[in-house]
């Protein structure tokens, strides 16, 4: 090392201008050895404070890896290679951690310590000094400028020795203080090298310790380790890159696809049927809510179907609520406050009823087939979309015309066409072929051309006004032909009372109320016009069934509005696929005149198959209650013609007792005329009946005598 630069002490006492500027040299050195080394600390106070926060981030990194395990991630919390693999990571970040603990250590001791010695006591002791220099150099000026001024005229010993005095002490305060201060900044050339070199040799040896430290914990297990986990993040990022060019694809279809989706307006037919198969369904609808008496207002929703429910969730909700049940329910389009592609879906008990609107009408008649289908309990199979296939083919293909005689015939010969067109009609009336059917064409069922009856109010005809003159009065005419007689107080006495929530589909008249045929196939054609003249509306009433006659009543007014006999009902039964449809045949009283039977189709909330059998029940009691009445009766005149027997035997011994008595009175008439007796008394003769009786036995004993 080259030799240091000193400042020569001795000539301190001299403080010759040489020696001053000697000084200065050393000032400036100090003061920008003092600014440099501020700058040095603050690095290495940078480095310590960095090696603890990554020491501190190392411990804290491997505390969350150990806590993986704890945490509830919604999605890949139950990966046990990740967690595993986490394990091991946590492991070797706590041996790092503790390595990180021992090197902040080493570098506080070794290398903080003493550029912080040498800043805060050698660089401030010289600091100090050179203030007293400061103070000192003053006090001498200023001494020997006083011991200057004393006056040799007047000289006094007392200023002279106070003078010499000050001088004296304020030249030896300033000599000590200068060779102090010389000192100091002799040390502070060696002192600086120090101080610059042990801090980084400190530094490097508690590197070197800490990289000594690693290599002797990671062995060569943790590198095979570490490359096993580098392979499996490259094939990681592998699979990302092929999953992110996927779903780069997926969307670039996807706005090729959906650019028609985008308008709310009804997609092309061609390219986006609608599909009345489906068993589930989702999507944004508005709902209607009573808002007052005659308000209401629309809300925006998520509905979808689980199961037999329509459920509804809002934006933020974590999951939805139940909106109605599904099972047994009906929907139909409806009109409601001048929206377009509203539809109505009502409980199977007819308490709720929900409006609910769609963007489309493709949408809306998807919904619609939607619930249909679940109202079906189409779900609940194994093979759903297959089975509403199937039923919804059926329907389809009840909307077409029935075929003619002709066709039917020609469908029947041993070819596929024909097996095909025999599947098709069968189908179409959703039960199989009866024998009658086969001889007897469905254009006898139902005669060509028959007006149907959509709505259970109709105008009243010029036979029904006549009838209703004649009626009594405040009795409204029935436009089904239903007769006028009967009261209201029939059905009272009745053991059978069954309410039933039905809506009336139509009704026509049939030629033949006997063929099992003929409900399928009203129920056909009553569906198929309203499909074809899009008729959605449907009446509700309560259908009373009693053992005496059917009621139709207004669920509002509880006024009757049908009233059928159940003597003239001649059939009742529910179509095969869809059993909430149901029909009856009502047949005319005596067959008066060219009147045909009538064929009533209704859609009821339960199984129509439940209403056929209580009809089917109040047939039966009613039939048992009319045998045990004629038996009665029967026994009434049975009664009767025995009474009446008895009457003409008494009769008949009477006859012959007056006879026996003619002839008695006879022969005694025979005699002379009031001849005295026997015993002195005279018999009188008389054709009175009440005289004979009295005469008693005493008097045929005497007439017997006198013969």
């Amino acid at each position: 090392m080259p030799g240091i630069e000193k400042l020569p002490i001795e000539e301190t006492l001299e403080d010759s201008p040489q020696t001053r500027s000697l000084l200065g040299v050393f000032e400036e050195d100090m003061t920008a050895m003092s600014n440099y080394c501020t700058q040095l600390y603050e690095a290495m106070q940078r480095i310590y404070d960095a090696q603890n926060e990554l020491s501190a981030a190392t411990h804290l990194t491997s505390r969350l890896l150990k806590e993986y395990d704890k945490q509830r991630f919604p999605l890949g919390g139950d990966d046990e290679v990740m967690s595993s693999t986490l394990q091991q990571f946590a492991k070797v970040i706590d041996e790092l951690s503790s390595c990180h603990a021992v090197l902040s250590t080493q570098l506080a001791d070794a290398m903080m310590f003493p550029i912080v010695q040498f800043k805060e006591r050698d660089l401030k002791e010289i600091l100090t000094l050179k203030e007293v220099f400061q103070i000192s150099s003053d006090d001498h000026d200023v001494a020997i400028s006083r011991y200057s001024r004393l006056s040799k005229k007047r000289d006094n010993d007392k200023l002279r020795a106070e003078a010499v005095e000050d001088v004296y002490t304020s030249r030896k305060k300033h000599h000590q203080t200068m060779m102090h201060y010389f000192c100091s900044l002799n040390t502070l050339q060696y002192k600086k090298k120090t101080a610059l070199l042990e801090p980084l040799l400190g530094y490097m040896q508690a590197q070197i310790s800490f990289f000594k430290l690693g290599s002797e914990n990671f062995t060569q297990q943790w590198e095979d380790f570490l490359g096993t986990i580098g392979t499996s993040v490259q094939n990681v990022r592998r699979e990302m890159e092929e999953e992110v060019g996927q779903m780069q694809e997926t969307i670039q279809e996807m706005e090729r696809s959906c650019d028609q989706l985008y308008a709310p307006c009804d997609p092309d037919p061609a390219h986006s049927p609608v599909s009345r198969n489906l068993t589930r369904k989702q999507g944004y609808l508005h709902i209607r809510s009573k808002t007052g008496l005659v308000s209401s207002s629309w809300e925006r929703q998520y509905f979808f179907t689980q199961g037999g429910n329509l459920m509804q969730q809002g934006r933020g909700e974590v999951a939805g609520g139940l909106v109605t049940d599904l099972d047994n329910s009906s929907v139909m389009a409806v009109d409601c406050d001048d929206r377009r592609f509203c539809f109505q879906v009502t409980s199977f008990d007819g308490k709720k009823v929900v409006t609910l609107q769609s963007e489309s009408r493709k949408d809306c008649e998807e919904w619609i087939a939607t619930i249909n289908n679940i109202s079906k309990r189409i779900y609940l199979s194994e093979n759903a979309e297959e089975l509403a296939a199937r039923v919804n083919q059926s329907a389809l293909e009840a909307v077409t015309p029935s075929p003619s005689f002709q066709q039917r015939h020609e469908s029947m010969r041993p070819s596929s066409k024909g097996r095909a067109g025999r599947a098709s009609s069968i189908s179409s009336v959703g039960s199989e072929p009866s024998p009658a059917l086969s001889v007897l064409s469905l254009d006898a069922l139902v005669a060509p051309d028959t007006p149907i009856q959509f709505d259970i109010i109709s105008p009243v005809s010029e036979e029904n006004c006549g009838q209703s003159k004649t009626a009594q009065s405040g009795r409204r005419s029935n436009p089904f032909g239903e007769s006028g007689d009967g009261t209201s107080e029939d059905s009272e006495d009745s053991i059978l009372h069954q309410l039933f929530i039905v809506r009336f589909l139509g009704s026509m008249e049939v030629r033949t109320g006997e063929s099992a045929d003929v409900i399928p196939e009203t129920m056909r054609q009553i569906l198929a016009a309203r499909a074809i003249h899009n008729i959605f509306r449907m009446t509700e009433s309560h259908l009373l069934v009693t053992c005496d006659c059917l009621k139709l009543i207004d669920p509002q007014t509880q006024v009757t509005r049908l009233r059928f006999p159940l003597t003239s009902v001649a059939q009742c039964s529910s179509h095969q696929d869809n059993r909430r449809l149901f029909g009856f045949v009502l047949q005319p009283a005596g067959g008066q005149g060219d009147a045909r039977a009538v064929c009533y189709i209704f859609e009821s909330n339960n199984d129509g198959e439940k209403i056929c059998d209580s009809v089917g029940l109040a047939k039966q009691i009613a039939f048992h209650s009319e045998m045990d009445r004629k038996a009665v009766e029967k026994r009434k005149e049975h009664d009767k013609a025995k009474e009446k027997q008895q009457e003409e035997l008494s009769k008949q011994k009477q006859i012959e007792k007056d006879l026996e008595e003619q002839s008695r009175l006879i022969a005694a008439s025979s005699r002379p005329a009031n001849q005295p007796a026997a015993d002195g008394q005279v018999l009188v003769l008389s054709n009175s009946h009440s005289e004979d009786s009295d005469a008693g036995e005493e008097g045929k004993k005497r007439g017997e005598s006198e013969a």
